[in-house]
Formats: C-alpha cells, structure tokens, sequence
C-alpha cells in the first residue's frame, strides 16, 4: 500500500537552527532515505523550493486566477515529500517517525488512492 509522507516545517525553528545543525540533520535524513529506498520502503522522494516561489492557480466560472505564494496562511509550511510503501498505516506511521523533521513541524501520513482501481470504476481507458 502506497502512503504519502509529506513534511511541513516550521519556518521560525528552521530560521533559529544553526546552519550547522540543519545540514547534519539534512545529511541524517538524506541517508536514512537512502536506507528505506534500500528496504524497497521509499518510492519517490522530493524538497520542495519556499513558498515564496509557488503559485495557486484557481479556476472559477471558465476563469483561471493565479496569485504568488501558498493559498493557506498556516505556521507550518509544505517542505517536501516522501512517497513510501508500507503494509498499512502503522507501518507507514512507524517509517514516518523516523524522519527528524517532526521536531521542527509535523509529519502528514496520507494512504495514496489506486488509480487503476479508480480508472475501472469510472470507466477510464488504461494508461
């Protein structure tokens, strides 16, 4: 079962770590990613760029609207993924624990739908 892992920081206790600290920690979860790939546990994993350089894009009524930035203004902002393999969400909790990111934010642990199975439901032709 696929599970999205998706890493929300805090940017005020990321601004007030040393860079020192921050790169240790970065390195730490570079290679701890680099273990689970091995275990056949990680799918995919990404860090994303700051808030400051997204877009929302928004369709309403036939008219698409963008504006800078994140929709939400939230303490805690979306820092990167992980796409993982578990056997259910225990195990995929279990795995996202190990992540030191939850001292600086929080980890959101999310099972990630089958799209095959979705496609047979609506009649989808297979990609």
């Amino acid at each position: 079962m696929k599970f999205l892992v998706m890493i929300y920081n805090d940017e005020s206790l990321l601004a007030e770590m040393p860079a020192s600290e921050f790169d240790t920690t970065m390195r730490g979860c570079l290679e701890h990613a680099d273990e689970l790939r091995g275990q056949g546990h990680l799918l995919d994993s990404q860090q994303l760029e700051a808030p400051s350089t997204a877009k929302t894009l928004r369709v309403r009524g036939g008219r698409a609207t963008v504006v800078d930035g994140p929709f939400a203004e939230t303490k805690e902002i979306l820092g990167g993924f992980n796409l993982i393999e578990a056997a259910d969400m225990d195990e995929a909790l279990r795995i996202a624990a190990e992540f030191p990111w939850a001292a600086t934010g929080s980890i959101e642990v999310r099972p990630v739908r089958d799209m095959d199975a979705v496609r047979r439901r609506v009649g989808a032709a297979a990609a």
